[in-house]
């Protein structure tokens, strides 16, 4: 029993089943083979649709029956993965040329999924047939053994044009991503025969054919000037705006319409990017938009946006730009199997790595029709020999026992046990000498082919041969015939299939937005118990004076152009442009700070809330749960970031109490043990934000400051501490940092 274990260390043991799942993923599942462009599970699709006839001149089949198919003889992943796959390639919004003909509900570009595979039905493109398939017959590509070895699939397809580049891919693998973005056909061809007639052409040189990215939603590319980086690098960020145009609405008005957008604002974003409109609409931003309506089709993207009269379309324009993905990125990373490992490839080696590849399979093809016509030629050559002394022959199988007799004589001219009619048709057949095949053909020829024009035909079908041989062969010695016959197929593509470019290159500036500067007025700022707060004119304030005092926390004036800032127990100051809260009625509800700042309810709590502008005046003093103070000039948060750190904590230490000075000159603090110090204000030293402060209460373990209470001498000021009235003005002046009196109750 001891021999059978295997004793291994558990980190080299996970390490290794890592790096084997890592490449399984890489190579096998997640990014595409640079030499046709093609995922394992794309390329299963296609072969098994090819293998069961569902061509594009043959009847649609139900999406379920092909994926079955290729999950039992394929890819045994599961039913999704595959019927994804073959979804993506029928969509034409997503690919530069759909590879598969869907029929029924095959998802649209605003992000409806399609429909179940058995409701849906597809076949081949024609492209696909014949550029992609045409020549799996011809042992242009090598074929492996399926999962379960019960049937062979090709490595790769024997596709001839760059697909990778037209279709583009997507694939997320282990450590690694892939993003290529999707090219026009005819221009990449036309990049492909420059590189062949030159392979030492720079990438710039191929720019002048490949002028950047195809998006099958169209767009605009708007950095130019960084193309030629990425296309070298293979790695780089794509800029691209949606389309937009101006119409003439009605009484005046004007209607931005949006005709293309950026191809990463396809599926579910579209549907963001109009909800992103209508909240610049409700926060305010812009007051331009009358109406906003999404009237597409499947005649393409329409998107309406009705403005007002006096509205500035192209500083609106650039608002979208600024604030929605009508203006995007697409992050380039063109990664691909290449010899078998993942690599990062520019432009030229794509190019590189696709015209090696065609030569491969254009050798292994004219190899392979050159040894077809070889054989043609002998049965050929043998059949016209026979014809001269067809006389003989007939004499030969007459005069023969069996068909192994007969063929001996054609083949090596024994003339043993057959009856000839004359020693001279002896002597003649002993001289035969045709080949094997030869000799099978013959015996197996038809008397019809006898026939004056059937000779014929079989002399002129020689000649052709004979022509093809030396087609062939002039193919396979001069690089240069092959690369004709190469471009001469990627021409008779990009006529049939070729088509306009969609997107638009160029470089565009920078959108400017010019926020209309709000005329400045006083508000007053409201913020109820719940965190919900908005702004109102003084003037409704004063009118609901009572109300707005009893039902809210915070109230107070404030510019509707500041700021408002938020102290918390952690020591943080959030900030709010005043200008992003609500402003309406009395009744009307807030919103909460939350969605206005990044103060976070879960984590932290609210201790103080003023205005920049009261801040600017004041001095600000911190109390802390360990009982550390400070006093701050309120000018050292003046900030233009929403959030700071207000103060320096101790671990574990927070914020009890945060108050703007006016003329207080006291201070009380309270312990949770119940001891209560009284001391002046002028003992606490002035610090910068980033200091911790100093201490001013000895406190016993456990105890911790509660409250603290900023008094005016002349003015007293009572609390209730346990049913208590205590007026603080008359507790005992003390020192700072002393322990305070214990008040009984």
């Amino acid at each position: 029993m001891d021999d059978r274990i295997i004793k291994t260390e558990y980190s080299e043991l996970m390490q290794k089943s890592f790096i084997d799942y890592a490449m399984s993923v890489i190579i096998a599942r997640a990014l595409p083979d640079v030499r046709d462009g093609l995922k394992p599970v794309q390329r299963r699709t296609l072969y098994d649709m090819h293998e069961l006839g569902v061509r594009y001149d043959r009847p649609h089949r139900k999406s379920a029956r092909i994926v079955g198919d290729t999950m039992g003889k394929y890819h045994p992943h599961g039913d999704s993965s595959i019927y994804d796959a073959l979804v993506v390639m029928a969509q034409d919004f997503k690919k530069g040329m759909a590879l598969i003909d869907g029929h029924g509900n095959f998802g649209n570009i605003e992000g409806d999924g399609a429909a179940a595979m058995r409701y849906t039905e597809a076949r081949l493109q024609k492209v696909t047939q014949e550029a992609f398939l045409a020549d799996l017959d011809k042992d242009v590509v090598d074929f492996m053994p399926n999962f379960d070895e019960t049937e062979k699939e090709p490595t790769v397809l024997p596709v001839k044009i760059p697909n990778i580049l037209v279709n583009g891919s997507e694939g997320i693998a282990v450590g690694m991503v892939t993003s290529i973005p999707p090219h026009n056909l005819a221009e990449v061809i036309d990049a492909m025969k420059a590189y062949m007639r030159d392979e030492n052409i720079t990438t710039r040189e191929l720019m002048k054919y490949v002028k950047g990215p195809d998006f099958p939603t169209g767009g605009i590319v708007i950095n130019q000037d960084d193309l030629l980086e990425i296309y070298e690098t293979g790695v780089g960020k794509i800029k691209i705006r949606g389309k937009v145009e101006y119409e003439k609405g009605k009484n005046g008005k004007t209607n931005l319409v949006i005709t293309e957008i950026p191809y990463p604002m396809i599926g579910a974003n579209i549907a963001k990017f109009l909800t992103d409109v209508a909240a610049l609409s409700e926060s305010k931003k812009t007051m331009d938009i009358v109406d906003i309506s999404n009237q597409s089709s499947k005649e393409g993207i329409r998107i309406v946006i009705e403005l007002r009269k006096d509205a500035d379309v192209e500083n609106f324009t650039n608002l979208l730009y600024k604030k929605t993905r009508l203006e995007d990125t697409f992050g380039v990373n063109m990664l691909a199997i290449y010899n078998g490992r993942p690599e990062i490839m520019g432009l030229k080696q794509i190019l590189k790595a696709n015209v090696d590849f065609q030569f491969e399979i254009a050798t292994r093809k004219y190899t392979n029709l050159l040894a077809r016509e070889m054989e043609r030629r002998e049965i050929q050559e043998g059949l016209i020999k026979a014809c001269n002394v067809i006389d003989l022959i007939i004499e030969i199988l007459r005069g023969s026992r069996d068909r192994n007799m007969a063929k001996a004589c054609l083949v090596e001219g024994k003339t043993e046990g057959i009856r000839f009619k004359s020693r001279e048709s002896k002597i003649m057949a002993a001289q035969l000498c045709f080949t094997e095949k030869q000799a099978n053909a013959i015996l197996d020829m038809r008397l019809y082919k006898l026939i004056g024009l059937e000779i014929e035909a079989l002399i002129n079908e020689h000649e052709e041969t004979m022509a093809n041989i030396y087609r062939y062969e002039d193919i396979l010695e001069r690089r240069d015939s092959m690369a004709q016959v190469i471009m001469n197929e990627l021409d008779g593509f990009k006529k049939e299939y070729g088509r306009k470019r969609r997107t638009q290159i160029e470089n565009a500036e920078e959108a400017v937005y010019k926020e209309k500067e709000a005329e400045e007025m006083e508000v007053c700022f409201l913020m109820d118990r719940f965190g919900y707060a908005r702004t109102i004119d003084m003037a409704t304030y004063e009118r609901n004076k009572d109300a707005a005092d009893s039902e809210n926390k915070y109230v107070f004036a404030c510019k509707n152009t500041g700021r408002i800032c938020l102290f918390t127990d952690t020591g943080q100051l959030h900030t709010i442009k005043v200008a992003d809260l609500p402003f309406g009625k009395f009744r009307d509800k807030g919103i909460p700070v939350d969605n206005v700042s990044n103060f976070s309810s879960e984590k932290e709590n609210i201790v103080f809330i003023t205005s920049q502008t009261e801040l600017n005046l004041c001095q600000v003093v911190f109390v802390t749960a360990g009982s550390m103070m400070k006093v701050v000039d309120g000018g050292e948060f003046d900030v233009a970031k929403r959030t700071v750190a207000a103060t320096k904590l101790s671990e574990g230490d927070k914020v009890v109490n945060v108050v703007t000075l006016h003329n207080q000159n006291n201070v009380v603090l309270q312990s949770s043990q119940g001891y209560f110090l009284r001391f002046s204000l002028n003992d606490v030293p002035e610090k910068k934000k980033s200091a911790i402060g100093v201490r001013c209460m000895k406190l016993a373990e456990g105890d911790f400051v509660e409250k603290a209470y900023f008094i005016q001498n002349s003015v007293p000021m009572t609390i209730s501490y346990k049913e208590k009235e205590i007026v603080l003005n008359n507790l005992k002046m003390n020192k700072r940092d002393s322990k305070g009196v214990k008040v009984r109750v």
